[in-house]
């Protein structure tokens, strides 16, 4: 006899918000190379991936989040890149209470300013 208890489903597009959001918070930072990303992101409400630049893969077993960003030239790149992992983690862990297996940063832009 199989037991089925209730669940709780976050959607894939939830968690790339909740991403998106927390990258804001790094300095030099451009998540999709947009500066508007935090605009972007509230007028869409699909089921595809909705956070330019970042896609995300929810499983039994966890979590696996992608993100394109830009950096601003002079950021030492392996120490941001390595904030933006642990800022996003915290934050995908602490509010959806998903398992985040891992997360990938492609930096596939730099700004001058």
């Amino acid at each position: 006899m199989e037991i089925v208890r209730d669940q709780i489903r976050v959607a894939d597009h939830v968690v790339a918000v909740i991403a998106g959001v927390a990258a804001q918070e790094i300095h030099n930072v451009l998540v999709g190379g947009s500066a508007s990303f935090y605009e972007e992101w509230t007028k869409r409400l699909s089921g595809k991936p909705i956070a330019k630049g970042i896609y995300v893969d929810v499983s039994q077993e966890g979590a696996d989040i992608t993100m394109m960003i830009s950096v601003k030239y002079g950021t030492i790149i392996n120490t941001t890149c390595r904030l933006l992992q642990e800022k996003v983690k915290q934050s995908v862990e602490y509010f959806t209470g998903i398992h985040v297996r891992r997360i990938d940063v492609q930096v596939a832009g730099l700004t001058i300013e």
